[in-house]
């Protein structure tokens, strides 16, 4: 079998025809990791690879699909996953240097879980500063390009992530998205992700952790990869809960309108038009904006500067003793400090907007009621909205549309933040292509337990559109 079709191949697949004996797990692996070496120079999205460790597992495994049979679903298929996952003997830096010699010596639970379920992984992907951005670059490993055109960005956190997947380089993946991380690469790449509800799935293990409740609630660690079964078959096994049964067919389905007085590009527009169209012929569908819509973006930023992330500040300045501001202000200038400025910017935008007491009542408040609301809303509904507002931009954009004294995030924030605030499970497919042939994806949410109906309307929309197409530009002759 020739090495373009593996590194084609989703997890479900490797998986299927390892269990068949058609591929071996040590071929497999030495495939992904022959083609990482070839295209990640490029695009910086590995930055930590066990390419020894992980061949040595692949033999075992094989081993043991001779002996005993197959360990899990996972059996033998090689996986990254985000640099904010411990696992064992490698280390969690979030891209400080003076974290770079700290080894984890155990795993995160859900890297224990796909462990358990037979994955190997080959190595961690870049993420921005303490995954304090939507786009990925840190002083310590770099940017990383996104491979349809590396003069645009790959998005963040999950930036690595969603680069390698889209070049192939591993058969699935693990990020987390507490503000469009997962979602915004997986857009900006053109691969599939999905943020799961709140409190879904473990996020033990992941560095820097959500230290209130309320980040805990916005806080969701899930797959990245390129299909829809692919995202089902990973959550069922981070979860570790079946998935109960939602048919399709009762739910009405109701699409973002295109006039919404947010930003949002002609294309995005098109193809949120041709999504209706074409959904239209087989489900009961409506153009709405639903509840809580508008607030959600400033309810993510208040939630976020709760607390003036003072774990973030202490885990970036601990070591520096010119503090936070003189930091922040010498790197505008000389760009020579150890820190980026997205993380010390957000730093600063929660102290200059840490939300007053009668505000912090007023988010409890607002969240309690929707809750309640939100959840009677969705129970027989899925939302689809856009991700972002346009295809990957150049590098910086969305870092200067984002991180603003004139609080510009309330324009280009409530697509993603909406499913953060309010903790619903969100999946992203991509569905057409811009001008310049970048990829444009849309995301399906509704309640937690709905999950079913969500991935069964993803696959429907990656067969009629376009859905993972992987990025050839850096292929060589086979």
């Amino acid at each position: 079998m020739i090495m373009t079709s593996m590194i084609d191949m989703d997890a479900t697949s490797i998986a299927e025809k390892i269990k068949q004996g058609q591929l071996t797990s040590e071929e497999v692996v030495q495939h992904y990791i022959k083609h990482i070496k070839k295209v990640n120079p490029a695009i910086n999205a590995l930055v930590e690879d066990r390419f020894s460790e992980a061949l040595e597992e692949a033999k075992s495994l094989d081993q043991q699909l001779q002996e005993n049979g197959v360990k899990g679903p996972l059996h033998g298929v090689p996986i990254s996953v985000k640099e904010a996952f411990h696992v064992i003997n490698m280390t969690t830096t979030g891209g400080l240097e003076h974290r770079q010699d700290l080894i984890a010596r155990q795993n995160a639970v859900v890297i224990e879980r796909l462990k358990k379920a037979g994955a190997v992984i080959l190595g961690k992907t870049n993420t921005p500063t303490l995954c304090f951005s939507q786009e990925t670059e840190n002083k310590l490993y770099g940017r990383t390009n996104n491979p349809w055109d590396i003069s645009k960005t790959a998005g963040g956190s999950s930036g690595g992530e969603g680069a390698l997947l889209a070049v192939g380089g591993a058969a699935v993946g693990l990020g987390s998205d507490i503000g469009g991380s997962i979602r915004i690469p997986a857009h900006f790449n053109g691969v599939i992700g999905f943020k799961p509800g709140m409190n879904t799935v473990s996020s033990e293990g992941h560095f820097p952790e959500a230290p209130t409740e309320l980040q805990q609630r916005m806080l969701a660690v899930g797959p990245m990869g390129k299909s829809v079964q692919d995202m089902r078959l990973m959550y069922e096994i981070i979860t570790e809960s079946k998935i109960k049964t939602r048919h399709l067919m009762p739910f009405r389905i109701e699409i973002l309108p295109s006039s919404i007085d947010y930003p949002l590009s002609d294309k995005t527009k098109e193809v949120l038009d041709s999504l209706e169209l074409f959904l239209e012929r087989s489900f009961s569908t409506k153009r709405t904006v639903p509840p809580f819509f508008e607030e959600s973006a400033r309810l993510w930023q208040d939630i976020l500067a709760m607390e003036e992330n003072q774990i973030l500040e202490r885990e970036a300045f601990g070591n520096d003793r010119s503090g936070l501001f003189r930091s922040f202000m010498r790197e505008k200038l000389t760009q020579r400090t150890k820190i980026h400025p997205s993380l010390s910017w957000g730093i600063v935008g929660s102290k200059l907007f840490k939300p007053s007491i009668k505000r912090i009542r007023e988010v409890n408040e607002t969240l309690e009621q929707g809750d309640i609301r939100l959840n009677e809303y969705l129970k027989g509904k899925l939302i689809i909205f856009p991700v972002y507002h346009t295809a990957a931009p150049n590098h910086g954009k969305v870092y200067h549309e984002l991180f603003s004294v004139r609080k510009s995030f309330l324009n280009f924030m409530p697509y993603v933040a909406f499913a953060n605030v309010w903790g619903l499970p969100s999946l992203t497919v991509p569905v057409s292509e811009d001008e310049n042939g970048l990829p444009i994806s849309i995301q399906i949410m509704s309640s937690i337990g709905n999950e079913d109906a969500i991935f069964r309307l993803g696959r429907i929309l990656e067969k009629r559109f376009r859905g993972y197409k992987r990025c050839t530009s850096w292929d060589e002759e086979q």
